[in-house]
């Protein structure tokens, strides 16, 4: 836990030093394996999770099972089910480890609490525009672009993922076929 305090996590830039030992504890430390599920459509999401480490992503899948991936989130990113977590409902989606992943667990009802008690309601909000920024800069990307301008952008914002996640989840992801993304990943080495 105490890694968590020393990282450098935005999320205590504006704390004292007593108020980051009492957030830190307000957190449970959880560790997942590759391949585990942190979210499954239809649970309850009572949580959101600090990436640590790791990499996980965020899927939908449609009544025949296809599989649509949201976006993927690794080290020092929020994630969750977000709809869900903020209106206590059920999954629709689900967040599964794409690596060992360890988080930072936050309750619900401790978000609510750390919100009021320690004036963090600008930091979620902030993070929660740039994700919302993101997301329509994603959407507008899948209806505009083509798919090597898709695959270029992807290798600008995330070079690092690139080595890190596996083709046919990438193709998934940029709305892509595996052989496709075969091609761009050649053409793009030359």
């Amino acid at each position: 836990m105490d890694n968590f305090l020393n990282r450098s996590v935005d999320l205590f830039d504006n704390l004292t030093d007593e108020e980051s030992v009492a957030l830190k504890n307000i957190f449970q430390y959880k560790k997942y394996n590759k391949g585990d599920f942190i979210i499954k459509e239809n649970d309850t999401v009572p949580n959101i999770y600090f990436i640590s480490s790791g990499l996980v992503k965020l899927s939908y899948f449609n009544s025949d099972t296809k599989e649509f991936i949201l976006s993927f989130a690794f080290e020092n990113w929020w994630e969750t089910d977000f709809s869900a977590f903020y209106n206590q409902t059920k999954a629709t989606l689900t967040l599964q480890c794409l690596e060992d992943t360890e988080t930072y667990v936050l309750s619900y009802d401790n978000y609510l609490s750390i919100l009021e008690k320690y004036n963090l309601s600008n930091y979620f909000l902030d993070k929660s525009i740039k994700g919302h920024i993101a997301n329509q800069k994603r959407i507008l990307s899948l209806l505009t672009s083509s798919p090597k301008e898709r695959y270029d952008n992807f290798l600008l914002l995330y070079p690092s993922l690139v080595q890190r996640i596996p083709k046919s989840i990438l193709s998934l992801y940029l709305g892509v076929s595996r052989e496709t993304l075969s091609r761009l990943y050649r053409t793009s080495k030359k």
